[in-house]
């Protein structure tokens, strides 16, 4: 997984966070209060700041967009950003408002008290000129776009549809953090990341459950002509909807959490950044999922680095396997969707192949292992009994779905094994988008169902040797010549 080529032009309230930690002591003798005893100070970016932060943490290049006032906490904000390399200061200076500034007072591991330095006042024209003016400037220069709302205004209606407009006109995608209630403000937005109680906000809907996280999603997506909406739900992890797409959820895995501070803007950091690389959003979202359960065990409004999430898809891929008692041999497809993303997040490169493989022999093996030589990790796809017997007649399959699918699991060669129903498994492969699409030498390139889908997502399409002589009709063939022969003999011995 290697960020370092993506740039993300990221537009947003821009904000310094302060830290003041001290001791409490006592209570005042003044009133019921706490008195602290002030040690260390920590700045920061905060705020869309903290989305680029999260970015170069995690290897890209951010462009930053926002509005910075002339005063004290501004020029600390632009002294912080000034040393990070990847890094492109495109704030626009404003007489208008103050430097938005976070000060929040630390005690004993836990905020005591927050005073925020901001302004009320709406967008003024000249402001909403200037960033426009940087938003043209540097879109060029992005692969992805990131709105990062605060409903501090800088994202207000004529700045958000400015930048929507001019990424689509360039084929580039929006992410967008919203906090307005009204999603319409980011229509044609690829993907919107409200968490749970922003999502039932904008709908008016429940969200307890998974349905009802899915409901009131759609209705979210239709509201904004979104492609697809992303929750985060704390405790419960994350859902994603997608238009005309079945809806991925993952969960959070357990951990002790110290402070949720930036936690969104670590998500769509990492997510813009996953997809940008060319993941599919569902990919792309495990990976969101794994950096905000590292982010959130920090003090702080914190960034994750690559090996952290790294490390934590690992954590989470033995977390799952000691649940599960093992890979079962049988994965659903959400399921096998959730294990590929975590395989391609650590960089491994991903193998497909499938087959009814009703009958196991060499010719199959031979197949599997030049599969597993292509790739890192392989999975096979069977086509249930149903196919099978559509595909090869009445009598077919002789080995169950279930008997296969162990057979198969247990080849070393295999990592994993996935049903379908369908005829081809051109969904599946639409779902899982392998890097490597591995079918036997006996079909052309242009026969091979997929093979389009997985090319234009950058992966390739390798036709394995077979052994001459192999086959499961043969095997059958054999089979039922050695029961006649057996049964002649009986017969001829009885004659006898």
């Amino acid at each position: 997984m290697d960020f370092s080529a993506i740039t993300v032009l990221c537009i947003g309230d821009v904000m310094l966070d302060r830290f003041v930690y001290g001791e409490m002591e006592r209570i005042s003798p003044e009133a019921p209060v706490p008195v602290l005893r002030l040690g260390r100070t920590r700045e920061m970016p905060g705020g869309v700041g903290n989305v680029a932060n999260n970015i170069l943490s995690l290897g890209g290049r951010a462009i930053l967009v926002g509005l910075v006032g002339a005063d004290a906490p501004g020029d600390a904000l632009r002294a912080l950003l000034g040393g990070r390399p990847g890094l492109t200061d495109a704030l626009v200076a404003t007489d208008a408002r103050p430097t938005i500034c976070k000060t929040r007072f630390i005690a004993a591991n836990q905020q005591v008290v927050r005073a925020d330095q901001e302004s009320r006042l709406p967008l003024q024209p000249a402001e909403a000129t200037l960033l426009r003016a940087a938003i043209d400037a540097h879109i060029g220069a992005a692969d992805i776009v990131v709105l990062s709302d605060y409903a501090k205004g800088t994202c207000a209606d004529p700045v958000v549809a400015h930048a929507i407009a001019a990424a689509r006109a360039r084929g580039i995608a929006v992410f967008v953090d919203p906090k307005s209630r009204d999603f319409a403000r980011y229509r044609g937005a690829a993907c919107i990341t409200p968490n749970a109680r922003e999502l039932a906000q904008a709908t008016g809907l429940p969200v307890d459950t998974d349905a009802e996280i899915e409901s009131a999603a759609r209705a979210a997506m239709a509201q904004a002509g979104a492609g697809a909406i992303l929750a985060t739900r704390s405790e419960k992890g994350m859902a994603l909807v997608e238009r005309d797409a079945p809806t991925h959820i993952v969960p959070a895995r357990a951990r002790e959490v110290f402070d949720v501070s930036g936690a969104g803007d670590t998500v769509i950091a990492t997510l813009a950044l996953a997809a940008g690389s060319g993941m599919t959003l569902a990919q792309a979202m495990h990976v969101a999922n794994a950096a905000a359960g590292v982010v959130v065990g920090k003090l702080g409004t914190a960034t994750v680095a690559l090996d952290e999430v790294l490390a934590e898809l690992d954590a989470q891929d033995h977390a799952q396997g000691l649940a599960a008692g093992d890979m079962p041999a049988l994965l659903p497809r959400a399921r096998a969707a959730e294990q590929v993303a975590r395989w391609k997040a650590q960089g491994l490169r991903v193998g497909f192949t499938n087959g009814c493989f009703d009958i196991l022999h060499p010719g199959h093996v031979a197949l599997l292992a030049a599969a597993r030589a292509a790739c890192d990790r392989l999975v096979v796809a069977l086509n249930d009994d149903a196919s099978v017997a559509r595909l090869k007649g009445p009598e077919r399959p002789i080995n169950r779905l279930e008997d296969r699918a162990r057979v198969m699991a247990a080849i070393r060669h295999v990592d994993a094994v996935v049903p379908f129903h369908e005829d081809t498994p051109l969904d599946l492969i639409r779902l899982l988008l392998p890097d490597v699409l591995v079918k036997g030498a006996d079909y052309r390139p242009d026969q091979v169902v997929g093979a389009d889908v997985v090319r234009q997502a950058g992966g390739r399409l390798v036709l394995a040797t077979l052994e001459q002589g192999q086959s499961t009709t043969r095997t059958i063939g054999r089979i039922r010549a050695a029961n006649e022969a057996t049964n002649g003999t009986a017969n001829g011995d009885q004659d006898a």
